[in-house]
């Protein structure tokens, strides 16, 4: 199933949204066809989160381009390739827009940061000696799912499904793909940590993609809850 849009449309232009797709492309295509040949994988390195400098409170690179506790931030904008972009950046094009609208513009980037620091921090915690970098706005975006899962379930969402030569386009609720997708998380993270892998071998972080979530489930409804606390006060 790719699910590529949401019959859910925006009340405002999702400002913050935009500038979070464009930041992320940009970054990817500055440090893969701007960096110097030969650097950009060193640049990538030291850009991500790595989870034996944060646990051991060093830096394993000598010319590290951001302290040690900048990567947890810088990370989030760093990708492994086009296909690890473009799938994060679609599923943030169709979701992310309705969450920014609830919040407002300023609050839904403090919400899609937050996110992505639980995120990260969750996986360096299950993998606090792994010297592996951790890059992509996976964590983030998985916030912002967990978001709409509580602020719009039942949004009709459109979805490619493949079987073999078999594509149709068919309307899914969205917490139908939502609880799916954080389905397939964590049998993914158990199957991965039950062999003691602590989805190190892998090649995804599932637990920043869970970490994420469930952050998203709970800072939404805790912002939101502000928010209209602060109207009633205005008014």
């Amino acid at each position: 199933m790719i699910p590529f849009q949401d019959e859910n449309p925006s009340r405002t232009i999702p400002i913050i949204n935009t500038l979070l797709i464009i930041a992320n492309i940009s970054a990817f295509i500055y440090l893969t066809y701007f960096v110097p040949a030969g650097a950009s994988h060193p640049s990538i390195m030291n850009l991500s989160f790595i989870p034996y400098e944060w646990s051991h409170f060093t830096d394993i690179h000598a010319k590290n381009m951001v302290p040690v506790p900048l990567t947890v931030f810088t990370s989030m904008f760093i990708h492994g390739g086009w296909i690890h972009l473009l799938s994060n950046m679609l599923y943030l094009w169709i979701f992310g827009d309705n969450i920014e609208d609830t919040l407002g513009h300023f609050k839904y980037l403090i919400f899609y940061l937050l996110c992505g620091i639980v995120a990260t921090l969750a996986h360096g915690i299950i993998n606090i000696n792994s010297q592996i970098p951790t890059v992509g706005a996976s964590g983030a975006i998985a916030g912002v799912l967990g978001a709409y899962l509580i602020l719009f379930p039942k949004a009709r969402i459109k979805t490619l499904f493949i079987i073999v030569i078999f594509v149709k386009v068919i309307r899914i609720p969205a917490f139908v793909i939502l609880i799916y997708w954080i389905s397939l998380q964590l049998l993914s993270a158990y199957a991965e940590f039950g062999q003691g892998m602590s989805n190190v071998g892998g090649g995804i972080a599932w637990f920043a993609h869970i970490g994420g979530f469930f952050a998203g489930l709970i800072l939404v409804m805790v912002m939101k809850k502000r928010k209209r606390r602060s109207r009633l006060k205005a008014l």
